[in-house]
């Protein structure tokens, strides 16, 4: 891939042609190194897919079944292996159907690049078929957009949206060209952006911040680490790891960090948040420097704010000075990319052990495991519960496998259970919690790691909503594992029901197809089990099948997911039933 990278680069850059605007867009994509897209061809972007019908042998373009799983698609690819992601619609609804994807790269800060086609320039303001005005609709919802009217601004406008990107947090940026710019001619030529004016996307590093950070750490007796993406999209595992290890702090993580820390390290203490473990939740209003690195104190993270860590000093290591002191007051904010920011305070840093601080979080661990863990994993119930599906996966694929999890109850247990060894392992909607999410990213990640398996987890209620993907799955002959766990409701929802409205299930029953006609439909492999007995042999039948594979596993219609921190409550009121 890095030969054919490099080729495409040099084929493309500092190369001069006259060629169509459309032809100029497939030649940007090249020269930045795009091998993969995703996308729905429609009428103001045809000129573009005209192009693309000649470079098929360079750009392989996935067609989805709807442009929404098109930008999940492309947000998996770019979260499992670091690339930008890239998406293309045509305009109008075609446009307007990115804009969940876009706001859910933008608050998860994942690379993503989407295209869209608009009506001829002479039209625009008209009310023209299929005119929908993109980039004021996506305004909110990207790092960056623009409108290209002529085509000789199509490289330059591209260049600039792969570097925006990329670069620093990164994001999701949207680039609309009208029809007229796709057919006109100019002379081509394609320069990389390496820096725009006023931009800075990494904060220079403040040595002073450094060793004040430093001496506040030393200092502590009981300090805490909460880690988030931002470990992964810096790709600061290794420093992440030497940190840990060299101080001696105990490292809880937010949903998005998981997997940037081997599960099983002695100083990985879990989940915070929501429905995150109780010995990290209960204990960050017990520690006395909190230091947050790359994670942006999320409510589900913090509950209560007024009643979050008020105890203790609060250091933040983020590369985004907007999320410094926006909702929590820091003591030390060390601005920069945490891998440089690390790898700068390392030396500065005593090696320590915590013995005692340590067992405080051991004795409430143990507390979860009789109260949570153990039901869950072993139950006495006959249903088959979610926490021991995800733990069948974890055996079966002796950990290795790219979780991708829709949003609801089976993603909380998945990122409670779900045990790996090896980063970028986690793909989840994290802020903005998109129901539909699961299977389109599923299908992108597992392009983007070939060589990974990777099952996607969802619910029978988020599953439907991008359900049509199978028939991407299909034509693209993508070997994805898909797991449904059906518990006939919308599982979350009917949770909070219980607890806070009295067991009013208003609308959360759910009536549900025949899930494994509708795979065989698409001719993929499928089955439904419901016994304890029959789970083992099923999940490693799904495994070693070499194309895609559907398992439906019913399981309880009314379990939960604990330890729960209720909204508006604080850390310290996470309840285990």
């Amino acid at each position: 891939m890095e030969t054919k990278t490099l080729q495409n680069k040099q084929e493309n850059i500092g190369v001069k042609m006259k060629i169509t605007g459309a032809e100029a867009v497939i030649r940007c994509l090249l020269a930045e190194g795009v091998d993969v897209l995703f996308g729905y061809p429609g009428g103001a972007i045809m000129p573009v897919y005209d192009e693309l019908f000649k470079f098929q042998d360079k750009l392989h373009h996935v067609l989805t079944r709807h442009e929404q799983g098109a930008i999940h698609a492309a947000q998996g690819y770019a979260r499992v292996n670091g690339k930008v992601g890239v998406a293309m619609a045509t305009s109008g609804p075609g446009a307007t159907n990115l804009v969940t994807g876009l706001a859910d790269a933008q608050i998860d800060s994942t690379p993503v690049v989407c295209i869209t086609g608009q009506v001829a320039r002479h039209l625009l303001g008209s009310d023209a078929f299929q005119e929908t005005d993109i980039v004021g609709i996506s305004t909110p919802v990207t790092k960056w957009n623009c409108q290209v009217t002529m085509a000789e601004d199509i490289p330059a406008m591209i260049a600039k949206a792969f570097y925006i990107a990329r670069t620093g947090r990164p994001g999701p940026v949207l680039v609309d060209i009208t029809k007229n710019a796709q057919f006109q001619e100019f002379d081509f030529e394609y320069k990389p952006c390496t820096g725009i004016r006023s931009y800075k996307p990494v904060p220079k590093l403040n040595v002073e911040k450094i060793e004040a950070a430093a001496a506040l750490i030393n200092s502590a007796k009981k300090p805490m680490i909460v880690f988030g993406q931002g470990i992964i999209l810096g790709e600061a595992e290794a420093e992440l790891k030497a940190f840990v290890e060299k101080s001696g702090i105990p490292a809880a993580w937010t949903i998005l960090g998981l997997s940037a820390m081997d599960s099983e390290h002695p100083l990985n203490v879990g989940m915070v948040g929501m429905h995150g473990n109780y010995a990290p939740n209960l204990l960050t209003n017990e520690c006395d420097v909190l230091i947050a690195l790359g994670m942006r104190f999320d409510d589900r993270v913090t509950g209560d704010l007024s009643r979050y860590a008020k105890q203790a000093k609060v250091v933040h290591f983020e590369i985004d000075p907007a999320e410094i002191d926006k909702n929590v007051k820091t003591e030390v904010a060390v601005l920069g990319d945490v891998k440089e920011t690390l790898a700068a305070i390392l030396p500065h840093i005593e090696e320590k052990t915590y013995p005692d601080w340590l067992k405080e979080f051991e004795t409430l661990y143990q507390v979860e495991l009789k109260k949570v863990i153990e039901p869950e994993l072993n139950p006495e119930k006959e249903g088959l519960t979610m926490a021991e599906v995800i733990n069948q996966i974890n055996i079966t694929s002796e950990q290795k496998a790219v979780i991708v999890s829709d949003v609801g109850q089976h993603q909380m247990f998945a990122c409670r259970y779900a045990k790996f060894k090896q980063s970028k392992s986690n793909i989840t909607s994290g802020g903005l919690g998109t129901m539909g999410f699961g299977l389109p990213a599923a299908m992108g990640a597992k392009m983007g790691a070939p060589d990974r398996p990777v099952v996607a987890i969802a619910g029978d209620g988020g599953y439907q909503m991008t359900i049509q993907e199978l028939g991407t799955i299909f034509q693209t002959q993508i070997p994805v594992k898909i797991v449904v766990l059906n518990n006939e409701f919308l599982g979350m929802v009917r949770q909070w029901q219980q607890l806070f409205f009295d067991k009013r299930y208003a609308s959360t029953e759910m009536i549900n197809p025949d899930f494994v006609k509708i795979a065989e439909g698409y001719h993929i492999k499928a089955k439904k089990i419901s016994k304890r007995e029959e789970l083992a042999a099923s999940v490693q039948e799904m495994m070693q099948h070499e194309g895609a594979y559907f398992l439906e596993v019913m399981v309880e219609k009314e379990d939960n997911v604990f330890p729960m921190i209720p909204t508006g409550a604080s850390v310290s009121e996470c309840r285990l039933s």
